[in-house]
């Protein structure tokens, strides 16, 4: 059974809650399905701020299916969890084809990369058919290959604005890709775990230096997978601070909340 975000029960505490791993904030959220220009049926969720204008939309690509990333990887649920009420952000989670998690499984089989370019782009068209402003790839590991391959280019180039990029590994994306973006002018931050298993600071420094509008931000401490309430909430930090005019302000997002609340 797909699971319902109208499930969520959400209940008015007595004093300010601390914003913890499982903490859901209140947000308009809403089962999506869009189809592919293959014809393959995705699934995912669209979360929205309760009231108020949007500031950004996020299109999240995940981790690499084949090794457990789904949708809910903890940053993009963290993510979906909080930046509609904290952030006025709306946020897309989907699962790439072949992909499997609470929500559903999108049809079709993992493709190595190739055949997900249908997927980035059905999730954009999805964002521009329902209206959603001010639009941003957010990749993590497998998904940054996504939103470097396919994000530069026509038909996804001119409905984003550019890309935050979470732990990128450099496998699948070349040069002829960077080349890409460099050429496009859009903004591209790049946030790198310390201790990354695949590509750390100092190489993806060099590796990014072919896209002059490149941000390469270190991340001391943090590893691939950005294990870690500390960890996870610096990367929806930097990704505020990427999207939104606002910014995520001098301290970060608060880490408290004042009104209802449920868990997950």
């Amino acid at each position: 059974m797909s699971f319902d975000p109208a499930s969520l029960v959400f209940s008015q505490p007595e004093s300010p809650t601390d914003i913890r791993a499982s903490t859901v904030l209140p947000a308009r959220r809403e089962n999506v399905e869009f189809r592919t220009e293959d014809g393959k049926l995705l699934v995912g969720e669209l979360a929205l701020p309760e009231s108020g204008e949007i500031s950004a939309t996020l299109i999240t690509l995940h981790p690499l299916p084949t090794h457990g990333g789904f949708m809910d990887s903890h940053v993009y649920r963290k993510a979906s969890y909080r930046l509609p009420a904290l952030a006025g952000v709306a946020v897309l989670r989907f699962n790439t084809r072949g992909t499997h998690s609470p929500r559903g499984t999108s049809q079709g089989r993992f493709e190595e990369g190739i055949g997900e370019r249908y997927d980035v782009e059905a999730a954009v068209r999805f964002a521009v058919e329902r209206g959603l402003p001010n639009r941003w790839l957010v990749g993590w590991s497998f998904g940054t290959e996504l939103a470097l391959m396919y994000g530069a280019v026509e038909p996804v180039a001119s409905q984003v604005e550019g890309a935050v990029l979470l732990s990128p590994p450099l496998h699948r994306a070349t040069d002829v890709h960077l080349k890409e973006w460099a050429a496009s002018g859009k903004p591209l931050s790049v946030l790198v775990p310390e201790h990354d298993d695949y590509l750390q600071p100092a190489e993806a420094a060099g590796r990014f230096s072919l896209v002059p509008q490149a941000r390469v931000l270190g991340i001391d401490g943090a590893k691939h997978l950005w294990v870690g309430e500390k960890y996870a909430a610096r990367v929806l930090d930097e990704i505020v601070d990427d999207v939104t005019e606002a910014g995520a302000g001098p301290d970060g997002l608060p880490r408290h909340w004042t009104g209802p609340v449920a868990t997950a």
